[in-house]
């Protein structure tokens, strides 16, 4: 349970009442002015499951660093816990029952691993708080690739498949396999044949890419924007409906290639959490969400917003979860 502090601020923090006990945002004891309003809550901990500088990484720190800066929490701690393509990090979660400290930054990533690293643990146990963002795929090379265009890529792809080594910062069932086997699918390539190398992060993948090991990587191209505006990483083609901004490169679509994918990120707590612990997170998240701090970060890492909170994610959850499963069935890997 989270130890809460109010500090004196003018209004009621996300419309929430305090109980006449005096508990406060996370249900235990708090000071509050005149007016009843709660402050910043604190000891407030956000978990990422992979290694730091990949897609979790660099959105929990975004989102901690506004929720810090608009005085929604105070303190907030990151840290890292890599494994498994995310199930270390999900089995801790899990386990953490009851714990309303600490949340989790995951996404479509370790939905997949559950179910290709046998995972006893699964999202669906978990406490749903908030989806924050969607971002497009990227397929990328090194500056030093001979692949020039999407179509060039496709062309040497099909004539050996198994010879194009594919990197991606997730494990199997993570996006940055299913983007590559969905792509291998529009293109003709039977995706069993795909030799896809998998790397726990952006923050693994990316030495990968400029150390032309790969002949090419998929992945969400706001991890690399400061490699791709340099010119060390060429993006060949994006997988959103629309050009991703600040990206030069053709969508998929627009390269006659009829495939639309986006990866996305949220928020979960362990399970077991107090109504007061779910309601006071869920409330600090709405407040990050309409802050001006978080629609800068949302600008500088080229996101969307898809912000949807409590029920309305736990069933966006559990579609997600099925469909990956059914995808990872065809693919012989769930």
């Amino acid at each position: 349970m989270r130890q809460i502090r109010a500090l004196r601020v003018a209004a009621v923090a996300a419309g929430i009442a305090l109980m006449a006990t005096g508990c406060g945002a996370t249900g235990k004891s708090t000071s509050s002015d005149s007016t009843g309003a709660a402050g910043p809550i604190t000891g407030l901990q956000i978990m990422v499951p992979n290694t730091p500088g990949g897609g979790y990484d660099t959105t929990a720190r975004a989102a901690a660093k506004v929720l810090d800066d608009e005085k929604i929490s105070t303190n907030t701690e990151v840290f890292n816990l890599a494994g498994a393509g995310g199930t270390v990090g999900l089995a801790r979660i899990v386990n953490e029952k009851g714990n309303g400290d600490l949340t989790m930054l995951m996404g479509l990533g370790v939905v997949g691993a559950s179910y290709t690293n046998k995972s006893e643990s699964k999202l669906t146990e978990t406490t749903p708080l908030a989806k924050l963002i969607e971002e497009p795929g990227a397929i990328m090379v090194s500056k030093d690739s001979p692949y020039k265009t999407i179509d060039d890529l496709v062309t040497a792809w099909k004539a050996n498949p198994g010879s194009i080594a594919v990197g991606g910062g997730s494990s199997p069932g993570g996006p940055d396999h299913l983007l590559p086997m969905q792509l291998a699918g529009a293109v003709g390539i039977d995706a069993t044949k795909v030799n896809f190398v998998s790397y726990d992060g952006g923050g693994d993948l990316l030495p990968a890419i400029l150390g032309n090991k790969l002949g090419f990587a998929a992945s969400g191209a706001g991890e690399y924007l400061q490699q791709i505006k340099s010119g060390e990483i060429r993006v060949l083609a994006t997988s959103g409906e629309n050009r991703l901004e600040g990206v030069d490169a053709p969508t998929l679509k627009e390269s006659n290639i009829d495939l639309v994918f986006t990866n996305w990120r949220g928020v979960v707590a362990p399970p077991g959490i107090s109504e007061d612990d779910k309601k006071s997170l869920i409330a600090a998240l709405e407040k990050m969400h309409a802050s001006a701090g978080w629609k800068e970060a949302l600008k500088t890492h080229s996101w969307s917003d898809a912000f949807v909170t409590g029920d309305e994610f736990k069933t966006f959850l559990t579609d997600q979860d099925k469909r990956v499963a059914d995808v990872l069935t065809k693919l012989g890997l769930a």
